[in-house]
């Protein structure tokens, strides 16, 4: 795997595929970025009718994001072993019942393991539906395929608020969970009717998943997701012991891995120093995205003085223009190579974060509109060139796991941004109490979150000029002729 345009994949797509099997991985993604986002306005809701306190009902939406982040390496790994498009159509089934399950839920334990149910689910959905691009579209079409699943991505992200809020209004909570199980269904047939099942052939030659390896990853990753979750960002005996059981699973998992006949993860993979600066970049970015959404309800609600419509409003434009620019990304990427592009978009979100750190104590408003309209191309551009140039040239049997692994660095980078940016923030303010500091402390708070944001995505950029040029004396810059 390399930052640069790779070569045509060796393996063809036996027969020409539907333009509607691009339509089903779409969709896929975003009923899996949908259920991140719209169970979130609901939590009062669901509190009052359920009579529970705050810091239980918010397990409603830490089961969803727990289980994506544990489950979604051995998801791809699975489709790895099973057939990609088996384990994806099991996938929408598992996710499409446990969504109806929460929407009829009677309890609150019920309604929080139905949600981490469909989180399973979800895992399979974004593992899978990068995976089997290369079996849906043409080589030379790949960029735009991934700038598809980024705009939906993003549609989801935009879009689960205020589906949320205008379902709230009107049926009730429920229907925050039932409006998804009828395009689950119809996305399955979808599935059914149009993915190529040309994988199945291996299916029955690949070595059974690697038990051990999969219980001291998920171990692993629960630990450090529940330490950075659960502590909001403080540093207690509880994260410690949380912080060091991680470490230690990561260490039985790495000796695990060197002996199995048939490791969750080929380590040897991660010595490719391309595939290496992808993941790690992708979490810087992911880190950097979350804080947007961490910082900026307290600095446009409280340093600034708006009311919460207005604000939710404002807070729309980033997904907003993610979603316009995620196909022309893509596009760029099919017409002037992966590492322009790549380099390209975190440059625009280097100048992005400095933008949001200086422009919008001076202008308001108009400043953070003006300097997320350069983060968030950016962040478009970052996110079809990387995708394509970590799925491109992976073989049909490590698809899923690769896949699996680009979404979990995205998602611990979310979980890290929610936890560290949100701590610096804090620090920046001075007071622990966000909602009685004075305008000028928030404003102060952030600018030193983007200040440090900013140091971040230069590391990232840094990181990313060192690997290509590395590399740029065995690949050419441009894309290849498909």
């Amino acid at each position: 795997m390399r930052f640069e345009s790779v070569q045509p994949p060796t393996i063809t797509p036996p027969r020409k595929t539907s333009p509607w099997a691009l339509v089903a991985l779409a969709v896929s993604m975003l009923l899996a970025s949908l259920g991140i986002n719209i169970a979130n306005v609901a939590l009062p809701a669901i509190a009052q009718a359920f009579d529970a306190p705050f810091h239980t009902v918010q397990w409603i939406v830490l089961a969803y994001l727990l289980t994506i982040t544990i489950m979604i390496v051995t998801a791809g790994r699975l489709g790895d072993i099973l057939g990609h498009k088996r384990v994806l159509t099991g996938g929408l089934i598992l996710f499409t019942l446990a969504s109806l399950l929460c929407g009829v839920s009677p309890t609150l334990p019920i309604l929080i393991a139905a949600r981490a149910l469909q989180g399973v689910g979800a895992a399979v959905l974004m593992a899978l539906s990068l995976a089997l691009i290369r079996d849906t579209v043409p080589p030379e079409k790949i960029g735009t395929a991934m700038g598809l699943m980024g705009t939906m991505s993003a549609v989801g992200t935009a879009l689960g608020p205020s589906l949320g809020g205008l379902l709230l209004a009107g049926p009730g909570w429920h229907a925050i969970f039932l409006i998804v199980v009828p395009l689950g269904l119809v996305n399955t047939v979808l599935v059914l009717r149009t993915i190529p099942a040309q994988d199945a052939r291996v299916t029955d030659t690949r070595p059974r998943l690697d038990g051990w390896g999969t219980l001291f990853l998920a171990g692993a990753l629960g630990s450090y997701a529940l330490a950075v979750t659960i502590g909001n960002g403080t540093l207690n005996w509880l994260n410690i012991g949380l912080i060091s059981a991680s470490a230690l699973a990561i260490g039985v998992f790495i000796r695990v891995e060197k002996t199995a006949p048939a490791p969750l993860i080929e380590l040897s993979a991660l010595r490719d120093l391309s595939l290496t600066t992808g993941l790690i970049t992708n979490f810087c970015v992911a880190t950097v995205m979350m804080a947007t959404l961490v910082v900026f309800p307290f600095y446009l609600s409280l340093a600034l003085g708006l009311n919460a419509a207005l604000v939710g409003l404002i807070l729309t434009v980033g997904p907003i223009m993610s979603v316009i620019c995620g196909v022309p990304s893509g596009w760029l990427v099919d017409r002037f190579g992966v590492s322009r592009i790549m380099f390209l978009g975190l440059f625009k979100m280097v100048l992005g974060c400095l933008a949001l750190a200086l422009l919008p104590t001076e202008f308001g408003t108009i400043g953070y509109i003006a300097a997320t309209a350069i983060l968030s191309p950016g962040y478009q551009l970052f996110q079809s060139a990387n995708n394509t140039a970590i799925m491109t040239p992976v073989p049909i049997d490590q698809r899923g796991v690769i896949s699996g692994m680009l979404n979990l660095s995205r998602n611990l980078g979310l979980i890290t941004g929610a936890a560290v940016m949100g701590t610096i923030f804090t620090y920046g303010v001075g007071s622990s109490d966000i909602v009685k500091a004075a305008p000028t402390a928030i404003a102060t708070g952030m600018h030193t979150t983007f200040t440090v944001a900013t140091i971040i995505m230069v590391l990232a950029l840094s990181l990313a000029i060192v690997t290509y040029k590395r590399a740029s004396g065995r690949v050419p810059l441009e894309t290849p002729q498909h």
